[in-house]
């Protein structure tokens, strides 16, 4: 009998599997400490959806039927306020003392380790189905790690530290264009852009699979 993974995916999965398993016990226990019915209401969306996700990619590894990856949405897109605004200390605490910046922080924690998790793993993936949506899984963590900043930035709990501006404009201008490209730069920009807009035109892969909410236009 042919095997129809790899002793290298097996094993990613096998992680892959325990972590979604442990982000998911991890949000429940954080549900029970929230005050906030913003914070409450983002994870219960986010609980869903991975709870889904974990679903729907058990259903693939075990043959269970063919599913697509799907992308996570996020309610909204808000400018981030930069600069620090006397931000407050953190101490470790108590479970009896977690408040909501607590919590948002260990969100954003969660995704953060779930979305490189994921991304290493998908690198050892030779079946393209597990591949593509275990790709859309760390890009699905990474706009729920965007969507917790968002709003601890908003809160003044995630405060972005700046640059003066001279010391930035001259970090940022000590690169320039490469001139020298493997093939001349038409094609290679025609190539490019042939990637971009036909993904998913290959036989055994699905148009329109990576979509994130920055790019999606459901997003809002």
């Amino acid at each position: 009998m042919t095997a129809r993974f790899g002793a290298h995916e097996t094993m990613e999965l096998h992680e892959v599997l325990n972590e979604m398993i442990n982000a998911n016990n991890v949000m429940h226990l954080y549900r029970e400490h929230i005050k906030d019915p913003q914070l409450h209401q983002m994870l219960d969306r986010q609980l869903n959806f991975m709870t889904q996700e974990y679903n729907n990619l058990l259903q693939v590894a075990n043959q269970r039927g063919m599913t697509q990856a799907v992308p996570y949405r996020a309610m909204k897109n808000m400018s981030p306020q930069m600069g620090l605004r006397n931000p407050e200390t953190r101490t470790p605490v108590g479970v009896d003392q977690l408040d909501d910046r607590d919590i948002a922080f260990g969100m954003l924690s969660c995704h953060k380790a779930s979305a490189c998790r994921q991304m290493m793993a998908a690198l050892e993936f030779a079946d393209p189905q597990l591949r593509r949506m275990i790709q859309q899984g760390a890009i699905n963590c990474s706009e729920q790690a965007y969507e917790v900043f968002q709003y601890m930035n908003q809160k003044g709990w995630y405060q972005v530290p700046t640059m003066q501006e001279n010391t930035t404009h001259t970090l940022m201008h000590a690169y320039g264009p490469s001139t020298h490209g493997g093939m001349n730069t038409g094609m290679n920009a025609g190539m490019m852009g042939g990637n971009m807009a036909g993904f998913g035109n290959n036989p055994g892969q699905q148009q329109g699979t990576f979509q994130t909410g920055m790019n999606n236009p459901n997003y809002q």
